[in-house]
């Protein structure tokens, strides 16, 4: 097999994150940032390790700015791990309702559009601009985070960047859903 090809796993970083914005970009989505980091100075249960990682943040035209996909890839001597996450910007606490109900219509909606055999978390995350602002007027985030699995990273870059485009295009069918419509109904929208 040739160095770079398809079918080689993915060892290191750089091949991975190459692999991802791939997937994203053939999707239709821009590379709108990215952070790379090293760390050397572990204590505790992983001293003497060392770890590489990559934020990378992607658009897309005519989608809201309050939607984004984010990615977090991760090298360590244990080996490579990442995850996409669409984000989104919700309306005001007071407007999104019960929690509960909340977390059960988005699982729904994710579990109907995103492929079944990865893991999928929800994360449905509530935040206070200062500690004397309204708790109704909280701004919230919703994360439908898909894991890489180990057995696609050793599939090499091809897998990696079908499945990252297959998500991403999953992601688009979450946004375009009409079951999304009662949990982004003016989602950042200010008054004039």
């Amino acid at each position: 097999m040739p160095p770079g090809s398809p079918l080689e796993p993915l060892l290191t970083l750089e091949p991975l994150l190459e692999a991802v914005r791939e997937g994203l970009e053939s999707a239709g989505w821009g590379l709108s940032g990215l952070q790379k980091t090293t760390s050397y100075e572990f204590e505790g249960r992983w001293a003497g390790e060392s770890s590489r990682s990559a934020y990378l943040f992607f658009h897309r035209d005519g989608v809201p700015e309050w939607v984004s996909i984010d990615v977090f890839l991760d090298e360590t001597s244990r080996g490579l791990k990442g995850n996409l996450a669409l984000v989104l910007e919700g309306p005001a606490l007071v407007r999104v309702g019960n929690p509960g109900k909340v977390l059960s219509g988005l699982a729904r909606v994710g579990a109907a559009l995103l492929p079944e055999q990865y893991r999928v978390p929800l994360t449905l995350k509530y935040g206070l601009p200062s500690l004397d602002a309204d708790p109704e007027g909280a701004e919230t985030e919703y994360r439908f985070k898909l894991h890489i699995p180990r057995n696609v990273l050793a599939a090499g870059r091809g897998s990696v960047a079908d499945l990252t485009s297959r998500t991403a295009r999953g992601f688009e069918e979450i946004l375009a859903s009409r079951e999304m419509i009662p949990f982004l109904e003016e989602a950042d929208s200010d008054p004039a």
